[in-house]
């Protein structure tokens, strides 16, 4: 289980296809406090670290992404150089700063627009018509694995529905957010509050 709440920047070193796709990842994270086999959410999705260590350019760790993985998440995120959004697995006793995050994707939607208002930036994402029911005004969403409040939700004739999302300069500063463009995919994660509605709601 995460937060939401980012606490490093990381980077794509390398990525090696090979059935799965090993993928080493730069972490300003003090890697001897991490344990092979515990969880990091990478941009949104939670991943198993399956070796770790320290170089001349840093700590380091690894994953491995497999085809479902790289299947259902934003086109591009694993390519070497990205920078990619982590968060270490929650603990017992921390600050719930954000809210219940799954560290599962549900889908990806696509930035439609970024306007500044003063110092922060509005962001305007589509979300497809899957998740589009699960979405509402003042509700919780992750986004690349942040945590944010939905201001307003727009229904498209199509189904699917905009979203509008108020990025402050904090948030911009500590994630990959500063890079929001029209056209970029961006990994969804929906309050898990409405996961569970949605099930109770099909099944009464």
């Amino acid at each position: 289980m995460f937060t939401g709440i980012i606490t490093d920047i990381g980077t794509v070193r390398s990525r090696e296809d090979r059935g799965d796709a090993r993928l080493i990842i730069g972490t300003t994270y003090d890697t001897t406090t991490v344990d092979l086999g515990a969880s990091i959410a990478c941009s949104g999705a939670c991943l198993t670290v399956v070796d770790k260590g320290a170089d001349a350019d840093g700590h380091w760790f690894a994953i491995d992404a497999s085809a479902e993985t790289l299947a259902c998440t934003a086109p591009g995120m694993w390519d070497a150089g990205r920078r990619l959004n982590l968060e270490r697995a929650l603990k017992v006793g921390d600050e719930l700063g954000g809210h219940i995050v799954t560290g599962h994707v549900d889908a990806v939607g696509t930035i439609v627009s970024v306007v500044p208002i003063g110092d922060s930036v509005t962001v305007t994402v589509a979300a497809p018509a899957a998740l589009a029911a699960h979405i509402a005004p003042k509700g919780s969403i992750t986004v690349d694995g942040v945590s944010l409040t939905v201001n307003d939700v727009t229904d498209q004739p199509d189904g699917s529905a905009y979203f509008t999302l108020n990025i402050i300069p904090h948030t911009q500063a500590m994630t990959t957010l500063d890079e929001a463009a029209a056209g970029r995919p961006v990994n969804l994660e929906i309050d898990i509050l409405a996961r569970y509605l949605a099930r109770m709601q099909a099944r009464g």
